[in-house]
C-alpha cells in the first residue's frame, strides 16, 4: 500500500532552505503535520509561519543534528506535541568550501564538520527516532537525503563525498535491518544531483578554468522537483530515489571497475 500522508507527522531537519524547505512545503500539501528543524531558527520559524498561514499545523526548533542531546529533544518534541513521528528527514547537510582541492588539502576542522553534520546528523536521528517509531507499531517511513556524489568516484568533494557513501551505505542498512524484522517502516536515500540550493553556491564552489565538476547549467534540478521525486519514493517506499540520469554513466563506470578487479576511468 502507499505510504499516507495525510494527518500523519513529519520531522524534517535542515528545513529552513533547500532542499529541506521544499519537503516541508510540498507535505504541507499533503496534509501532513509538521516538525521542522534547523539552526537558523528565525528561518525556519518564518516557514512555519507561512504554512500555518495556509491552514497548516507545524512547530519550529533550533536543532544541531550533530549534537545527539539536541536530537534526542526534537524527538521528544514530536512526541509530546504530536503524539509521534510517522515521517522522519533526515536532511541537513553542509558542503566544505572549495570542494576543487585535492584530498590531502582538507583541513581536519572540515573533515569533522562533513562527518559531523552530513554522516552523524543522520546517525543521531535514526537512533533518537527509530526506536519510538518501532514502538509506535505503525507504518511509517525514514527519508535520508544523501546525494549523488555517494555513489560515484572522482578527486572533487572528497570529505563531502565521503559522508554521503556513509549515508547510502547507513540507508542499505537500516532498509535491511528493518525488512528482517518485518517493521512496517520504509526507508528511502534520496541522492540528487546538482541542485539550485545556497549550499552550492556559497561554498564557492565554482571550478577553475579547466577543472573537472559541475556548474549549474541545463541538469541543475530546482529544489521542488527533489521534494516532488522524493514523496514518490517515499509513496511507493522506494529505497534508492535518484534524481537525475547525468550521473548514470559515471555509476555504471565505478561499478563495472569494482567487478572487473582493475582501476576505474575517471
Amino acid at each position: 500500500m502507499p505510504f499516507v500522508f495525510s494527518g500523519r507527522t513529519a520531522v524534517i531537519t535542515g528545513a529552513a532552505s533547500g532542499i529541506g524547505r521544499a519537503l516541508a512545503l510540498a507535505l504541507a500539501d499533503q496534509g501532513m503535520k509538521l516538525v521542522l528543524a534547523d539552526l537558523d531558527l528565525a528561518t525556519v520559524e518564518g516557514l512555519a509561519e507561512e504554512i500555518e498561514r495556509q491552514g497548516g499545523r507545524t512547530l519550529a526548533s533550533r536543532t544541531d543534528v550533530s549534537d545527539p542531546e539536541d536530537v534526542e529533544r526534537l524527538a521528544e518534541l514530536a512526541d509530546k506535541e504530536f503524539g509521534g513521528t510517522d515521517l522522519l528527514c533526515n536532511n541537513a547537510g553542509i558542503m566544505t568550501a572549495d570542494r576543487y582541492r585535492p584530498v590531502w588539502e582538507f583541513t581536519l576542522a572540515e573533515w569533522k564538520a562533513m562527518i559531523d553534520v552530513n554522516l552523524m546528523g543522520v546517525v543521531n536521528g535514526l537512533r533518537s527516532f527509530v526506536p519510538r517509531m518501532l514502538a509506535q507499531r505503525t507504518a511509517g517511513h525514514l527519508l535520508n537525503t544523501a546525494s549523488a556524489a555517494g555513489l560515484i568516484t572522482g578527486a572533487i568533494s572528497v570529505p563531502y563525498s565521503v559522508s554521503k557513501h556513509g549515508v547510502v551505505r547507513i540507508s542499505e542498512g537500516l532498509f535491511a535491518a528493518l525488512r528482517k524484522r518485518r517493521a512496517p517502516i520504509g526507508v528511502t536515500v534520496l541522492c540528487p544531483g546538482l541542485v539550485r540550493t545556497a549550499i552550492y553556491a556559497a561554498s564557492g564552489n565554482q571550478p577553475e578554468d579547466g577543472a573537472e565538476g559541475f556548474v549549474f547549467d541545463e541538469t541543475t534540478a530546482e529544489p521542488e522537483e527533489i521534494a516532488r521525486i522524493a514523496l514518490q519514493a517515499i509513496s511507493q517506499h522506494r529505497l534508492y530515489a535518484l534524481t537525475t540520469t547525468a550521473f548514470d554513466k559515471a555509476i555504471e563506470a565505478r561499478a563495472t571497475a569494482i567487478l572487473a578487479r582493475r582501476n576505474p576511468d575517471l
